[in-house]
């Protein structure tokens, strides 16, 4: 099973990436843009999995790139405190 496949199994992969990227020294600015460039490929390329996933891919495709950003960067809150370290 893909972690795309499960919602909470998708946050906890990232809150995982994201403790490692802050771990080795990333800044909030480069988090924010790599999050904002992981949901744009995923929103290009990837099939929504889930409900979530699907109400995010709409809101992606109806946002300016300012609330794109925006988005991602909810994500990158959203995870912050999630992750299975």
């Amino acid at each position: 099973m893909s972690v795309l496949d499960n919602w909470q199994q998708w946050k906890d992969f990232l809150g995982d990436r994201l403790q490692q990227g802050q771990q080795q020294g990333m800044n909030k600015d480069t988090v924010n843009d790599l999050a904002y460039q992981i949901g744009d490929y995923l929103a290009k390329q990837v099939q929504p999995k889930n409900d979530q996933e699907r109400i995010l891919a709409d809101l992606w495709s109806v946002a300016s790139p300012e609330e794109q950003h925006a988005i991602a960067n909810m994500m990158v809150k959203l995870v912050q405190n999630d992750g299975t370290q």
